[in-house]
């Protein structure tokens, strides 16, 4: 048999052998996929031991689902699927500094949802707390949750961040109506005679709101600190 008819017959072989490796590809592409919706489908319905099993298979416990582009953690948090954070947050390649599509982190969510375990959990295993733009602290002043901001705060959260727009925590604490938000970071150091870029400031965000405590306390300080007349 010569060199030629050995490779005449290797191209049949491989000719006939071409059907078979492409219903298995198309097989792993589909396993893959069901595996990805079977991921999320268990991370939101707080099915920990499916979630476990997936990941023992391969699955990346900081994938990202399609819609908002949010991480598994972010999903969870979302839909207080407790026993899934807590598998997450202790999987062995976690990763706390995924982002969604729109810059959140699972800290943010954390600190928006009020989820005091959660934001611990995350700040011992050294997530990101200062960055450009919207950060956890600006989150947690918004939802009005004191012992968050505190926490924050003890981790070196800048506290006069200003999101794209320039408005700080403190805004978004007044825009609220917190007014105990609202005294922690004034006393923390917190500038009140800041404005954003539609030249809001603090008081003006109380204001708007009605929040008629918030905006007499903060023009009493400014007043005696001498920055206000």
């Amino acid at each position: 048999m010569t060199v030629t008819d050995n490779l005449q017959i290797s191209r049949r072989r491989l000719l006939r052998l071409l059907p078979a490796l492409g219903a298995g590809l198309l097989w792993s592409q589909g396993a893959a996929g069901s595996s990805f919706d079977d991921f999320f489908r268990a991370v939101r319905f707080d099915d920990d031991r499916r979630v476990a099993a997936l990941i023992q298979r391969g699955m990346d416990p900081n994938t990202v689902e399609e819609t908002r582009g949010e991480s598994a953690l972010m999903v969870a948090i979302r839909e207080e699927s407790n026993k899934v954070i807590k598998l997450l947050l202790n999987a062995r390649d976690f990763n706390p500094e995924v982002r969604a599509r729109n810059g959140d982190t699972a800290l943010m969510m954390a600190a928006f949802m009020r989820r005091r375990d959660v934001v611990q959990a995350l700040l011992a295993k050294g997530a990101q707390v200062n960055q450009v733009g919207w950060t956890a602290l600006h989150y947690a002043a918004a939802s009005g949750d004191v012992e968050i901001v505190r926490m924050l705060l003890d981790k070196h959260a800048y506290i006069d961040a200003a999101s794209p727009n320039k408005t700080t925590p403190l805004m978004m604490a007044a825009r609220g109506g917190h007014i105990m938000v609202v005294k922690l970071l004034h006393d923390e150091g917190a500038d009140a005679t800041l404005k954003n870029e539609a030249d809001m400031s603090a008081i003006d965000f109380a204001r708007m709101g009605e929040f008629k405590d918030i905006v007499e306390g903060l023009t009493y300080r400014l007043k005696r600190a001498g920055q206000l007349q």
